[in-house]
């Protein structure tokens, strides 16, 4: 994410796992109420949801999540971790980032664009996983002669460079898994505890 730009905040999410009866920890066993897990597609923020009443979503379901009129979500009740996540939402979490990405895959392409120098000895491209000097510099040259077009541009132009959309996916999931994490690309920071 670019310096000095404020977050976009999240309008819309993807389901992850519908909970009819709430988190499995939860002691308040007389309070249970039906919970949705998702994760917003600007930011990558994962959040817990309560569903309008009578409404039983499905995974992978994009919902409005902005101010106004919602159908599916009667309100956003705040942020979760990682660690938070159902198993279930693990696993979908996986097919929905790389649905995110391919869906917005020019929002993506930039970064391969763009992305510059962090420090004297370490480029932003190098913090996707798999991608070290050798493909860095690969990317840097073929950038020079024209920005990639798409990720089949970029595959074809920078040889060993395979599955742009998965790169992308890891290193979103390394931001949602490491609170800690030095640089983030893709996501916003986690919520102050």
């Amino acid at each position: 994410m670019p310096e000095g730009r404020p977050p976009k905040r999240e309008e819309v999410a993807r389901i992850l796992d519908y909970l009819p009866y709430g988190r499995t920890p939860d002691s308040r066993s007389y309070q249970k109420q039906p919970l949705i897990q998702a994760v917003g597609e600007a930011n990558f923020v994962l959040m817990e949801m309560t569903p309008k009443e009578g409404v039983v979503p499905t995974a992978g379901t994009r919902v409005y999540i902005g101010s106004g009129s919602r159908d599916i979500i009667d309100h956003v009740n705040r942020r979760i971790d990682y660690s938070e996540l159902s198993n279930n939402a693990k696993l979908e979490l996986t097919y929905q980032i790389v649905s995110i990405v391919l869906e917005n895959e020019a929002r993506f392409i930039r970064y391969f664009n763009e992305a510059g120098p962090i420090t004297t000895r370490m480029h932003a491209l190098e913090l996707l996983p798999g991608i070290g000097k050798k493909l860095m510099w690969a990317v840097l040259n073929e950038r020079k002669k024209g920005v990639f077009k798409n990720f089949a541009d970029l595959m074809e132009r920078v040889k060993g460079l395979h599955n742009p959309e998965k790169i992308i996916y890891r290193r979103v999931e390394d931001e949602l898994m490491d609170d800690k994490i030095k640089y983030r690309v893709f996501t916003t920071m986690p919520r102050a505890r």
